[in-house]
């Protein structure tokens, strides 16, 4: 009898907890909606939540609030949200950096993403792009290397923050080529950008996004994309293969992900997975990404998962390879 009373109350519970969950869902979103982006202003995860931002504004109802919060190699924006109450109004909108790489080059990680947070949809992608300044005397990859081994242990070249993409391929380029180059880290691409199209960096590997206008006005030149085929805004620019470096390392691209607080009601989790997917692969959306050389996909949570596990070999051979790793 008591065995039957307990099972009935557990029945009881368990009830009352999917009753809320859907209560919850059925009235969510009631307020704003905020979505933090561990990434300064001006770059490609900026600018992809800006645009998903305004569409979940527009499908659900209520503000979508872009929060900015940079530092320790997006890892203080992530562990905002990974902290955050699981109940939809926190969002995370990242780039690779703090959901693929800084479990490989730190030693201590605030958090853990399969288990702190619910990834629910890779947004997009991006292929990075090797850029140099107007005055470096480089029109392709065979002048860069001269120029690079010319210059060897005097030059420097400039990322969008320690482990991000972006460092580990420039990175492992100097390592694995012997060039004794110099890391200058940025807080955000934004800055980044800035100061490689003035000529205070002289060249690094980022999204073409942000240095498209640098592009167009002649002060910023691409010279490889690191992907396995062209851009379409940069026709005229060979993958990295095709200007002689077919490494695998140079082919990896930056993905960019929405992700809520672990222990977020399941019904919740549905509705913004269903919605981000629905966002990122419509026709609009993929045309507004293209523009600035992104692609949209609206990658399901169980393919970010599988791709999860996926890319670790390769990036821990690239943090290896580049000497990242920090203890």
């Amino acid at each position: 009898m008591r065995f039957t009373l307990f099972r009935f109350r557990l029945f009881l519970a368990l009830a009352a907890l999917v009753g809320s969950g859907l209560a919850a869902a059925q009235d969510y979103p009631s307020r704003p909606v905020t979505m933090i982006v561990p990434a300064g202003p001006g770059g490609a995860t900026d600018i992809i939540a800006r645009v998903m931002a305004e569409e979940f504004s527009k499908r659900l109802k209520q503000p979508f609030v872009v929060e900015n919060r940079t530092g320790a190699s997006g890892m203080i924006g992530t562990q905002a949200v990974a902290r955050a109450a699981p109940d939809g109004y926190t969002l995370l909108l990242a780039y690779s950096t703090p959901i693929y790489y800084t479990r490989h080059m730190f030693a201590k990680v605030p958090y853990d993403v399969t288990r702190d947070l619910a990834v629910l949809s890779e947004v997009a992608t991006t292929s990075l792009v090797l850029s140099v300044h107007k005055d470096v005397p480089a029109r392709n990859m065979k002048e860069f290397m001269a120029w690079a081994q010319q210059g060897k242990g005097r030059l420097s070249y400039g990322s969008y923050g320690t482990g991000s993409a972006g460092h580990l391929m420039s990175a492992y380029l100097s390592q694995s080529r012997d060039l004794q180059m110099t890391h200058v880290p940025y807080k955000s691409e934004g800055p980044y950008v800035q100061d490689l199209s003035a000529g205070v960096v002289p060249w690094g590997i980022g999204t073409f996004g942000p240095m498209m206008a640098h592009v167009k006005s002649g002060r910023i030149r691409p010279l490889a994309v690191m992907a396995t085929k062209r851009l379409p805004e940069l026709p005229d620019v060979p993958t990295m293969a095709e200007a002689g470096f077919p490494d695998p390392e140079f082919h990896t691209i930056a993905w960019f992900t929405l992700s809520a607080p672990a222990g977020t009601p399941r019904p919740i989790l549905d509705l913004l997975e269903k919605n981000a997917r629905e966002i990122a692969q419509s026709t609009p959306l993929k045309a507004r990404f293209q523009v600035f050389g992104m692609e949209g996909v609206g990658g399901s949570a169980e393919q970010f998962r599988r791709n999860f596990e996926a890319t670790s070999p390769i990036i821990e051979k690239l943090i290896k390879v580049s000497g990242a790793r920090t203890e």
